[in-house]
């Protein structure tokens, strides 16, 4: 079996909506760190220098956003409520949602802003594959290229909330982006706002969730190395966290 890795790095050195702190304690400082702690809670002397290199493990805390990196997007990310019941936590859904066959669609020709029902045809047409319920449907915008600086954030595309549903439709319960939302950008759609005042411009692919159950991975990565748009197998198992609206997530596409 081939493994693609359709994962983003974090980095805390790349630039990031909301910054990533990661703290190392080295080997040397992981020994000290245990021995004070030995003798602090347990009246246990222990003198480090009896450890090979004076080193035991090291230690790496991070401080981050589940929305960091590859992730998955929960119901409950949506909002407090929906029109099935009370949205749930990444932890509460069944792993089944994250294993299927993978659709890769062609939006590396879409500009900033927003993808439509047209367009989401015109790639089912363009691959000969409608999407179809189990299936994990993977857009390729080509947005990674901007990952770690500003732009990433800013020069995307998204679904609109008629190609999200269409997507719901069809079954599809599990949709993945390569660019930093499955929305359209911010800054795009808070113009159009403006200009239009109409709320349905407002994160609308989001907003989906709220009328039907399902799941966004966001800030896939490596999509145009998958050797073709159908025949392989998405696995995208979100981390167990109590009460969280994201876990993040190792994404890999599995050939046979």
């Amino acid at each position: 079996m081939r493994l693609i890795d359709l994962s983003s790095t974090i980095d805390a050195n790349a630039w990031e909506v909301d910054g990533i702190r990661h703290e190392v304690l080295t080997p040397a400082d992981g020994a000290r760190h245990m021995a004070e702690g030995m003798l602090r809670d347990h009246g246990l002397e222990f003198d480090v220098a009896d450890l090979p290199d004076g080193e035991l493990l090291s230690l790496d805390t991070l401080t981050l956003t589940t929305h960091t990196g590859t992730h998955v997007d929960a119901p409950s990310h949506y909002g407090s409520r929906a029109a099935y019941g009370v949205p749930r936590h990444i932890d509460e859904l069944p792993l089944e949602w994250f294993i299927g066959p993978g659709v890769r669609l062609d939006l590396t020709d879409c500009g900033v802003g927003t993808v439509g029902v047209d367009r989401l045809r015109r790639a089912f047409d363009e691959i000969d594959h409608r999407p179809s319920a189990g299936e994990i449907v993977l857009l390729h915008t080509g947005a990674e290229r901007l990952a770690g600086t500003p732009e990433y954030f800013t020069r995307f595309a998204g679904l609109d909330g008629a190609a999200t549903n269409l997507l719901l439709d069809l079954g599809v319960r599990l949709i993945g982006t390569d660019a930093f939302g499955l929305d359209a950008p911010f800054t795009h759609m808070l113009a159009e706002f403006q200009r239009t005042r109409d709320r349905s411009v407002l994160w609308p692919a989001h907003f989906a969730g709220r009328q039907r159950e399902y799941c966004q991975i966001e800030r896939l990565s490596n999509l145009g190395a998958l050797p073709a748009p159908t025949g392989f197998t998405v696995q995208a198992f979100p981390v167990k966290i109590a009460g969280a609206g994201a876990g993040w997530t190792r994404a890999v596409a599995l050939l046979d």
